[in-house]
């Protein structure tokens, strides 16, 4: 179901815009969840809490996420650096975000490294890893800490 409205993922924004942008004409779909199959496999190689590891499937990913935006605010992504291999079938993803942790207001600024598998011009793989130190200090500070 190709181009819904995602305003309740509003708060992720400059993530999902980031990463559409690196995909470029790599994949079909104007939004990062347009171009994510049911079968998909969303995989993160870092523990947080209410995070699971593994993710299959796009409304599965949907669901996540909707917690990842209950949670945090980001005003911007950047520093993007893209790397293709394979022919264009694997995309390496560098970048950072910025954004604040609802509950106590602590900014919040992470860097990730995705790796990208692409099949039949959508996402069938994704590998993340992040500076869990980063995500860590953020989400266990004390606001005005």
């Amino acid at each position: 179901m190709p181009d819904r409205d995602y305003a309740a993922y509003q708060r992720a924004a400059p993530y999902f815009d980031l990463v559409r942008n690196a995909l470029g004409a790599l994949v079909d779909g104007a939004h990062f969840f347009d171009v994510v199959t049911d079968e998909t496999i969303y995989e993160v190689l870092y523990d947080v809490p209410g995070w699971p590891r593994v993710i299959t499937g796009r409304a599965d990913l949907m669901a996540a996420f909707k917690g990842y935006v209950s949670a945090i605010v980001l005003r911007s992504a950047d520093r993007l650096v893209v790397h293709r291999a394979d022919d264009g079938a694997v995309l390496i993803v560098e970048y950072e975000v910025h954004g604040t942790i609802l509950a106590s207001g602590v900014q919040y600024d992470n860097r990730f490294c995705s790796i990208i598998r692409i099949e039949n011009r959508k996402i069938v793989h994704w590998r993340d890893y992040m500076d869990s130190l980063a995500a860590w200090t953020a989400l266990t500070a004390k606001r005005g800490a």
